[in-house]
């Protein structure tokens, strides 16, 4: 069967390999026909068996990601410079939470329970940005992640505006508009203080040296080691392969970073006129496979932070069930009497 969907020879052997051979050939030619269109794959639509578990991943390690990464910002909540910096702080902490719970919702659509996502969470066998793994250590650390994390997340965000599924995509549009803001925010604080005090510029510094190459590691493993982006990519997914939006954002960030007056680093890095783009420096492979694997600086921190906050709130979720099923209780008894 020919998948006409899928754009490179690599995309139609991850085709072939995972279709499965009991499924109705006219859904699955429907299908196909619609992704091929650009058309979006809504939750009571058919779809392949395998589809529907690789967005549930996708989508669930990025609601995730949203759910842990608010976590090293919290940090410094009671120890922001002023005011005006918590109220920005706070204020991006909780469109983090949003963002969580547009993701969650979305994933929910595909047949799964929030409950057993959070519990795959927990219980470490589920995995989400190896970026939130870093500790922040002074408060140049969040403008870096302002402007690096959030930087690279709207370079890889953007295009899952145009992912087949539908609920997703949609999600995507509002957590792109506030992604764009957080990195704004970041780089005017990244700016503030690259244009400061001589100490405030070193701290600037020291951030980008410490957040540079876990930003880069954002966007997954090399092409050739993803074991998940050709079908992802053929399906309409993904729109774009992780070492092409890691050439994106290099290429974005690199003048950003000469407009503040900071050096990047990475020695290798230089301009290449023929390719018309940057060359940068080997990214240290083994480290982040051995932070994606559970043995970065925080890894262990950022799970136990998460456990107990479910814990902690177990009596709120109780409370709400209990208020839930009165109002439907005391509903009913009044439709009853009616």
């Amino acid at each position: 069967m020919a998948y006409t969907i899928a754009e490179k020879p690599e995309e139609a052997a991850a085709f072939a390999k995972e279709t499965d051979v009991e499924e109705n050939p006219e859904l699955r030619a429907a299908f196909d026909g619609k992704v091929a269109a650009e058309g979006k794959v809504e939750p009571r639509d058919w779809m392949p068996e395998k589809y529907r578990k690789t967005l549930i991943r996708q989508i669930s390690q990025h609601a995730h990601s949203e759910y842990v990464g608010m976590l090293p910002e919290g940090n410094w909540v009671t120890r922001a410079p002023s005011l005006r910096r918590k109220a920005v702080l706070l204020s991006k902490i909780q469109d983090e939470a949003g963002h969580a719970l547009y993701l969650y919702s979305a994933v929910e659509t595909l047949g799964v329970s929030r409950d057993d996502l959070l519990d795959a969470l927990h219980e470490g066998r589920a995995k989400y940005s190896s970026i939130f793994n870093y500790p922040t250590l002074t408060w140049a650390d969040i403008a870096a992640i302002g402007w690096l994390v959030d930087g690279a997340a709207i370079v890889n965000q953007v295009s899952l505006q145009r992912c087949s599924y539908g609920p997703y995509s949609r999600a995507m549009v509002r957590i792109c508009k506030e992604e764009s803001f957080h990195q704004r925010q970041g780089f005017e604080a990244m700016m503030v203080m690259a244009q400061g005090a001589p100490e405030q510029k070193k701290l600037a510094q020291d951030a980008l040296n410490r957040w540079w190459w876990p930003s880069l590691m954002m966007f997954g493993p090399s092409d050739k080691d993803s074991p998940h982006s050709a079908l992802s990519m053929a399906w309409r997914i993904k729109r774009d392969s992780n070492d092409d939006l890691r050439q994106r954002f290099v290429d974005m960030t690199v003048p950003q970073a000469e407009y503040l007056g900071l050096s990047m680093p990475d020695p290798d890095l230089s301009w290449n006129e023929e390719r018309g783009h940057y060359d940068f420096g080997e990214i240290d492979w083994e480290e982040f496979w051995r932070v994606v694997n559970g043995n970065g600086i925080c890894n262990r921190e950022r799970l136990a932070a998460r456990r107990k906050a479910w814990d902690d709130g177990a009596w709120v979720r109780d409370a709400a069930m209990a208020h839930a099923e009165k109002k439907r209780a005391r509903q009913a008894q009044q439709a009853a009497a009616e």
